[in-house]
Parts: structure tokens; sequence; C-alpha cells
């Protein structure tokens, strides 16, 4: 089996500096930290209640940092009532207007997502970071194919080298006015070309022996089917390779939907585990159970858990003891039955209408035995005992 080596970054913290925020999580960005997971809020900042509804459903499907953006007056207006009541750390997603990163920065913001070259005025961009120093707040510069400086994109055209070089020019701003707590993202719509720039950024930070976390992500991947497919396999490339700090899958879609994927992506990889890990067999003549039902079956069982158990679905006895040895628990089909294996071991035989419930037993004795860590996180209901 390949080793898989990751590279050296520099790590940076994402904390809300509110005084009300101190019940939020932490997240290390970079270094030897995990690969960390984010999203991004499709609400009105500036009705924050509603942004904030969207955070928590976010936070609750296992997102870890949440972007907001502040656009305008109304927008920073709702950041103080944001960043106060959050679960995660919140990035405030700025683009050339200084005094929206001035507010988000005063309502005390993890990270700002700033080009600082974007905004014209240099005292303005040593405002607003000499705050950001001054807070601990790091900045992470966003680079997407669509945003290019326009000598770049005249020199370049549309391809690594010009986002590459546009990154590296904003660096330069922030490292002239000694701010080093930077993440770097390099963002196009299609897989060859993100891959390209991600390997060449990191090939030219490690050349000036400044490894800055990056951030990865396909930018307008699509609708949910596509842009699962680009992100899975653009960010797969990478994450094997090594490169790869935190990552955000952009679906046209509910950006809950996000998360999962992102997990998936992690997980395949085995970088990272959280939630169930189910395999199942594509059906066969031999299947005497419908093996789609009863897999989407387990599948909703599994939402109702964090715990990274490994389950193998299988249609008959043909092959569920072998691949049940190589899963935490595994269920085999018959007619009107089934089996239930722990370990390749036999634990039983039930009736059909009775087999997922036997399951769920067998499944939470997994997760008390080996994952005790997780035995409080769920959304299942236990029936109280009679």
């Amino acid at each position: 089996m390949a080793i898989r080596l990751r590279r050296r970054s520099k790590p940076v913290l994402l904390e809300n500096k509110s005084s009300w925020s101190k019940d939020a999580k932490k997240v290390w960005i970079g270094g030897d930290h995990p690969v960390a997971v984010q999203s991004m809020t499709t609400t009105d900042t500036a009705d924050y209640e509603k942004t904030l509804e969207q955070i928590y459903g976010l936070a609750m499907a296992g997102c870890e940092v949440v972007r907001v953006t502040v656009k305008d007056a109304p927008d920073a207006a709702g950041m103080p009532h944001i960043v106060a009541r959050s679960p995660v750390p919140i990035v405030a997603d700025i683009h050339f207007d200084h005094r929206m990163a001035l507010a988000a920065l005063e309502a005390g913001v993890a990270k700002l997502r700033l080009n600082p070259g974007n905004i014209t005025d240099p005292k303005k961009t040593r405002e607003v970071v000499t705050l950001a120093k001054s807070m601990g707040t790091p900045i992470r510069i966003g680079v997407n194919m669509g945003s290019l400086a326009r000598d770049l994109e005249e020199r370049y055209g549309h391809t690594p080298e010009a986002m590459v070089f546009s990154a590296l020019r904003h660096v330069d701003i922030l490292e002239d006015l000694g701010h080093t707590d930077i993440v770097i993202s390099l963002k196009a719509h299609d897989v060859p070309t993100t891959v390209h720039a991600y390997r060449l950024a990191d090939k030219k930070l490690a050349e000036r022996d400044t490894p800055y976390a990056l951030h990865l992500g396909i930018t307008e991947a699509g609708l949910p089917r596509e842009g699962t497919i680009k992100s899975s396999i653009g960010m797969g490339i990478l994450l094997w390779e090594g490169i790869g700090d935190t990552l955000r899958v952009s679906l046209a879609a509910d950006p809950v939907e996000e998360v999962p994927v992102c997990w998936g992506i992690l997980k395949a990889l085995g970088i990272r585990e959280k939630g169930f890990d189910i395999t199942a067999c594509p059906s066969c003549g031999r299947a005497e159970i419908e093996v789609v039902e009863l897999a989407r079956a387990v599948e909703a069982i599994a939402k109702e858990y964090t715990a990274p158990v490994k389950v193998a679905v299988m249609g008959c006895v043909v092959n569920g003891p072998g691949e049940s040895k190589m899963a935490d628990v595994g269920v085999a089909g018959g007619k009107g039955k089934g089996a239930i294996y722990r370990k390749g071991e036999l634990v039983g035989t039930f009736p059909e209408a009775q087999l997922l419930g036997a399951l769920r037993v067998e499944i939470e004795k997994v997760i008390a035995d080996q994952y005790p860590d997780f035995i409080h996180e769920t959304s299942y209901e236990r029936q109280p005992v009679a």
C-alpha cells in the first residue's frame, strides 16, 4: 500500500474572538492538525437569525468552519450577533470594501477571506492588515480563475500559473505588512487546472520557504451529482498527494449537502473518520432480499450516528461472512430473513421484519465496545425500558 506523506505547512488557529463566543470550538488549519471541513452560508447575512439557523444546521452535519459574506453595512451589523452565538469559527468573506473587513474584525471573526490587493488604497490595506495582525486573525487569500488581475490574465491567460502568481502577489503584500498567518486557495471550475494550480503553489511556497496552509476547493463545481464528482476527483488527487489542510465542496444546493461530501472524501482516503462506512454489494441473481432497499435502510440508520462504524450490507450468505470480516458489523439477506455478523462471526439469524432492529442493537454494541467516545453523539431516541 502506498504511503501518503502530508506536505509541511504553517498552522493557524481559527477562534471567534467575541467575548460571548467562548463556547465556540477552536479549529487549527495546517501543521499536523486534521484536515478541516468548511462550508459557506447562502442566507442574507443581515438576517442574523436565519444565518445562525443555517450555521447550526451546518455544524450539526459536521461542518467545522463556516464562511459568511459581508458585502455591505447591514451584513456588517449582523456579524456581532453571528460571531457571538456561532458554535464554530466564523470566516468573513470580504472583497473590495475595507470598512467591511474592519467591521468583521471588530465583531471578532476567526478569519478573513480577503485579497489585500483588491483594496486599491495602500493606506486602507495597511489599516485592515494591522488590525488583523494585532487581533491574531488569519487571512485567507482566495484566488479564483474568474477574478485574476488583468495584467496576469493578459500575460499568462486562464492558467494555473496566473492563479499562483496572483496568490503570491497578495502574499507579498501581507508579508510586507508583517502578517504571516496566511491560508491560500486557488480554485478553478475544472479539475485539471485546479490540481495543477495547487501543485505549483506547493512547489513555489516550498522554494520560498513559506509553507502556508492550503484551502482546497473546486469553484462553482455544479449541481450535487456533477459537483460531487468533480470535487471528489480533484481534491482526492491533491489530498492523496499530501496537499491540502482544509476543504470545501462547492455545490449548487443547500450548503448542508456539501458537508457529507467533504467527509466522504476524507473517509474514502483514510484521512479522517466520521460516520458509517457502508459497503454494499451491487446485487445479483443470488440475492434473496432487496439489497438496495436494505442498504438505504442502513444508510438511514447511519445518519443518526457519528461513530466511524464499518457496515457490510450483502444480498446473500455467499459473500456475507467474508465481507463482514472486514467490517465491524455485517448483514446478509436471505429469503424472508437475514443474518447479522460481528467481525465475520455469526451473531444470529432474524426474520426480515426484525432485521433492522437487531442490526441497530448490534451497531450500538459496536459503538460501546470500539468507539466509546461517540456513544452520546446520536440523534436516535431510544425507547424507555418498561
